[in-house]
């Protein structure tokens, strides 16, 4: 009777162990069969920015001129196809490129079928109204990351952008009183202004300065508003970003407004290279960069 039980459950064990080994060999074939995606086309350029933090250049991406004007970085080579306009993606093009996953956010919620009928998409939020933008840019470098089988990598990523931002916070503790307006100039009489849900201003709350605008804004910055709203915080530093349009320039040096605002006739204007205002965690940190760089250079804590 011993005996009879010991082979029973003795056959148990072999049955239950070939069906753990079936069960294993067939999540392995499933994990070859389904490798992560090799060609990647990106539509959205926040999305663009974090598969090359990842180190994956897409095989097409859109508006690459601009792209290269705006945003600047990261560096993106000529043998990448343009697409098109973001608005207007070349779809026959898209098609003959045939790539295995098509990076678009939110905005593009309109194209996604059309897309999903070429190549499988995925969509990450980075721009939502009244939110900071930075944390969504970090979650999708994860996302993202896991994705395309580059966890490693993201996590790399990740904890490098915190550590870099944390030095930068603390080389510019003693800037830390006076208020930032964050510009775009358009004309010589209106700025477009970054709020806190813009990249720009959640980047600078991160570094530990406090934003001059609390109006409103949309996902980036408010519409643009006369200049003389500049004079409300007597006290701030103004800070442009990106180039400033040649007859603006002029007009600005001729503008009895621009010239009577303290921070300008006091000096506290700093002036920035260009940045993608809808970027990703590249856009967030070449702004940290640039403007940790630009106040360390004034080194008389203004």
């Amino acid at each position: 009777m011993q005996q009879s039980r010991s082979i029973s459950i003795r056959r148990r064990e072999l049955v239950l162990g070939a069906a753990l080994t079936f069960l294993s060999a067939g999540r392995v074939s499933a994990a070859e069969s389904n490798p992560p995606p090799q060609r990647i086309a990106a539509v959205d350029w926040a999305m663009l920015e974090t598969s090359v933090a990842l180190g994956v250049m897409p095989v097409a991406a859109t508006e690459l001129i601009q792209f290269r004007e705006d945003a600047v970085e990261p560096f993106i080579p000529d043998d990448v196809i343009d697409l098109g306009l973001r608005g207007a993606v070349n779809f026959e093009l898209l098609h003959l490129v045939k790539p295995d996953l098509i990076l678009i956010s939110p905005f593009y919620a309109r194209q996604e079928a059309t897309l999903a009928a070429i190549a499988p998409t995925l969509s990450l939020p980075f721009y939502i109204k009244g939110e900071p933008p930075f944390g969504k840019a970090l979650a999708a470098v994860k996302a993202l990351g896991e994705k395309l089988g580059r966890t490693e990598q993201a996590t790399r990523v990740t904890s490098d952008i915190l550590g870099t931002l944390d030095a930068m916070r603390q080389s510019v503790y003693r800037f830390a009183e006076r208020p930032t307006y964050l510009v775009n100039m358009g004309d010589a009489r209106h700025v477009r202004i970054f709020g806190t849900d813009s990249m720009f201003g959640d980047v600078l709350s991160r570094l530990g300065l406090r934003n001059a605008w609390n109006d409103r804004s949309r996902f980036t910055f408010a519409a643009p508003v006369p200049i003389e709203k500049l004079a409300e915080e007597k006290d701030a530093r103004i800070v442009i970003i990106s180039d400033i349009p040649v007859q603006s320039r002029r007009d600005l040096r001729n503008s009895m407004i621009w010239n009577t605002l303290e921070p300008v006739r006091e000096g506290r204007v700093l002036q920035l290279a260009n940045i993608g205002p809808y970027g990703g965690v590249t856009a967030g940190m070449r702004f940290a960069r640039l403007f940790t760089q630009a106040l360390l250079a004034q080194d008389d804590g203004r």
